[in-house]
């Protein structure tokens, strides 16, 4: 059974390489190869088999995969595999009309049965698919995403070029998208026929994909060096270089490579960081201020140990957000009151951030019989001076604290198993309004154990079954205001990057590489 794939692609590679999607053929002309920097590895070339579901490994799944959107830094959408998509049954379901020019490396063209095939097999219970719990929004999925033996699918090909995905609850195809479009990925099952789905990730396929991607596989070096070429045959345009070659190494010599031409441009958007930009110009490179906030940053709190409302509100009210931003982002981010991005379509549904008041934090500790407990706040080391400010910010309104630093994954356990009282965190912010509160206000993920999540799951169902745009902002008004009234965590401030722009490639849409998409079809090297 796993001969099948394999003799399929040798076949493939034994054509020539532009009926494949593969570079062009000799021509006389010098080859373009842009050299792309990334810090850390990917950890598989199958995307459903990532054990990190890091946006490294997203970005190069990006490249050799088609997906159904691509998604702007903005939260608008633009066509990649499917043209235009429109909602059905009352918001329940989505059609995608697919783009018929679109096709795999092979030649194959991508049709809904691939899209179903591949949806099909990801939730089978014996297939061994990482991140699986995304299919679960899909009806005749239980919660782990896995298929239910005798109930409709909720993944059908309605023709060959028409994709219907039903949900379990009202969900507009603007939320799915912006909500799951990186996790999904079109597989060419027509090389998968006869595969046992318990033996689908020991493919050797997936050591040579073929995707329909903008760019084919040639080589690997694990954990090192990927080389791609251009598809040629690409729907939304052929990439304006030979190959791309995708190098790992240290991020604190990204730039510097950058610099000395070793590179001709890095992901994840080509960031850096304030401190770097003086030595970049200096270099002759220009740097790009982003206008979309790529990061939020809160304050987690343990709700077992910090159980009274007031307390969590004096917290916040003794914080100086406008320092600690200040201190954090050099000046490119904005205070927050809200988990509510300010570029998003509902941020006019947001808690505003509250000016700091320690008179105030000092009269609700009084209200609520604050006994003088000392909390811990822990942290990664690079945020330690953050924490500091945050313990002398805390100690003007007399509520004590003791910093620990540990690494991330650290960091989350202990505030997942209770070991922790407070954590800084900070995260890549979403367009919708429940990006951030869906998945922490959860019986499976609680990690702010809140004792009672009744009156934050039954407003966030409200959210999601409610199709009406205006009727949605108001519950979204009033969840946020329900969040600010009980404060299970403190938003602190979003923050925009710095990118540092390629000074060999055009066309490269830095900001919305941070939702681990990339625009490499419009990419163009000299």
């Amino acid at each position: 059974m796993k001969r099948l794939p394999a003799l399929l692609l040798a076949l493939c590679l034994c054509l020539p390489l532009a009926a494949c999607g593969g570079p062009p053929a000799e021509t006389g002309s010098q080859e373009v190869t842009i050299r792309c920097g990334i810090s850390n590895a990917w950890d598989a070339l199958m995307p459903y088999n990532s054990v990190s579901g890091s946006n490294y490994a997203r970005i190069v799944y990006d490249k050799l995969y088609d997906r159904l959107a691509y998604v702007h830094a903005d939260g608008t959408l633009s066509p990649r595999g499917a043209e235009s998509w429109e909602s059905c049954e009352g918001g329940y379901a989505v059609l995608f009309h697919l783009d018929g020019d679109a096709a795999f490396h092979d030649g194959t063209p991508v049709t809904a049965e691939h899209w179903v095939e591949t949806f099909t097999l990801m939730t089978d219970p014996e297939c061994p698919a990482l991140g699986r719990g995304n299919f679960s929004v899909f009806t005749g999925t239980d919660q782990d995403g896995c298929r239910v033996a005798g109930e409709p699918f909720g993944a059908e090909a309605v023709d060959e070029l028409t994709l219907k995905l039903t949900f379990k609850t009202p969900t507009t195809p603007e939320d799915f998208l912006l909500d799951k479009n990186r996790e999904f990925y079109v597989l060419p099952t027509h090389l998968l026929e006869g595969v046992e789905a318990a033996e689908l990730m020991e493919l050797d396929l997936w050591k040579a994909p073929v995707g329909s991607g903008p760019c084919v596989f040639v080589s690997e070096i694990p954990g090192s060096q990927l080389t791609l070429a251009a598809n040629q045959n690409y729907q939304l345009g052929t990439p304006g270089f030979d190959y791309l070659v995708i190098t790992v190494m240290d991020k604190s010599n990204l730039l510097t490579a950058l610099i000395a031409g070793d590179l001709d441009y890095y992901a994840i958007g080509g960031s850096l960081s304030a401190d770097d930009v003086p030595l970049a110009e200096a270099s002759g490179l220009t740097v790009l201020e982003g206008t979309v906030p790529n990061t939020f940053y809160e304050l987690m709190l343990n709700c077992e140990r910090i159980s009274d409302a007031r307390v969590r509100r004096a917290i916040e009210l003794a914080l100086d957000k406008d320092l600690l931003c200040e201190q954090s982002t050099h000046g490119l981010g904005a205070p927050a009151g809200s988990s509510i991005s300010p570029e998003s379509p509902y941020a006019a549904s947001a808690v505003p951030a509250a000016e700091r008041d320690v008179e105030g934090a000092k009269a609700l500790l009084a209200e609520a019989g604050y006994d003088g407990t000392s909390y811990t706040l822990v942290c990664t080391a690079n945020r330690a001076g953050l924490a500091a400010l945050m313990q002398q910010n805390l100690a003007e309104a007399g509520i004590s604290v003791t910093i620990e630093t540990v690494d991330s994954a650290a960091m989350f356990a202990g505030m997942a198993d209770g070991t922790y009282d407070m954590g800084i965190a900070s995260h890549t912010p979403g367009a919708l309004p429940l990006w951030f509160t869906e998945s922490r206000l959860s019986e499976t993920n609680n990690i702010f154990h809140v004792s009672g999540l009744e009156p934050y799951t039954s407003r966030i169902q409200a959210i999601r079954q409610e199709a009406d745009p205006e009727a949605r902002s108001a519950l979204v008004a009033e969840l946020d205001a329900y969040l600010a009234q009980e404060r299970p965590f403190i938003p602190l401030w979003f923050g925009t990057a710095l990118h540092v722009q390629s000074p060999t490639v055009q066309n490269i849409d830095y900001p919305s590489a941070s939702f681990s998409n990339e625009n490499v079809w419009a990419w163009v090297k000299e």
